[in-house]
């Protein structure tokens, strides 16, 4: 089966259609990433309701600022009494373009690696423009079981990644994507995981992505790697398979 490590199914609009398009292309699994305290619950309740639906539950960076740190705090409550509903923490991080007060969001950052550290749960990196930043305080943290989504930092810290037996995702972007070509063809692929991060970054640049699209990343990789896309299918589901279960 397919599977789509990251999306935002709360910003779609006729997501029963959506999830059964996914289905009919074999995407089996759809970890959709809550960004604040409404999207985390629109997550667990899409996972409750829906078989291939798994939950991240975290706070978005930007979002992140707009809230005092005890309501970040109970938020992050409300993730540890649902520890056992959920797959991963996320979507985290720090987003240096959008927003500024970085100790602010390194503090918060933090909190969430602690968190995914004392649930065991992979934690699912936003890193824009702060790249080197977030891998500095992952390595701090001690943190292991990482997911760097749609990383677009310089390659010398793609390689810090892979030195960190971090996984790396490539979207379904890589269709036109240079950048994420290239990591197709030079991350090792036991570190690979694909994504849509719908309901951006569609492969054909048109405005609503989905997880049944998540296909086009794998044809990409194996396209590039000269695999057959059912051994790339059989490597990511075993890479998915060992950090999330």
């Amino acid at each position: 089966m397919f599977i789509d490590v990251h999306c935002h199914l709360d910003l779609l609009k006729d997501r029963d259609k959506i999830i059964q398009r996914a289905k009919e292309k074999r995407v089996g699994i759809i970890l959709t990433n809550g960004v604040d305290v409404k999207t985390n619950r629109v997550s667990l309740e899409l996972a409750e309701k829906h078989k291939e639906v798994r939950a991240a539950l975290g706070i978005y960076p930007i979002d992140a600022l707009k809230l005092t740190d005890k309501e970040i705090d109970n938020e992050i409550e409300f993730i540890r009494k649902n520890r056992k509903k959920i797959t991963a923490i996320g979507e985290v991080g720090m987003d240096f373009k959008w927003g500024k007060e970085e100790e602010r969001q390194e503090k918060t950052f933090r909190k969430f690696i602690k968190l995914a550290k004392e649930l065991d749960k992979p934690i699912i990196v936003h890193s824009r423009k702060a790249e080197e930043e977030c891998i500095r305080i992952l390595e701090d943290e001690r943190a292991n079981k990482v997911v760097m989504h749609c990383f677009s930092g310089k390659y010398g810290l793609v390689k810090k990644i892979i030195e960190n037996g971090w996984t790396l995702t490539i979207p379904t972007c890589v269709k036109h994507a240079e950048q994420f070509q290239k990591m197709a063809k030079e991350i090792p692929i036991k570190q690979l995981l694909c994504e849509t991060d719908s309901p951006f970054m569609h492969p054909d640049k048109e405005k609503k992505n989905e997880p049944a699209n998540v296909i086009v990343s794998y044809e990409k990789i194996s396209e590039i790697r000269g695999k057959r896309i059912k051994d790339v299918e059989k490597q990511i589901e075993e890479n998915y398979r060992k950090l999330f279960n």
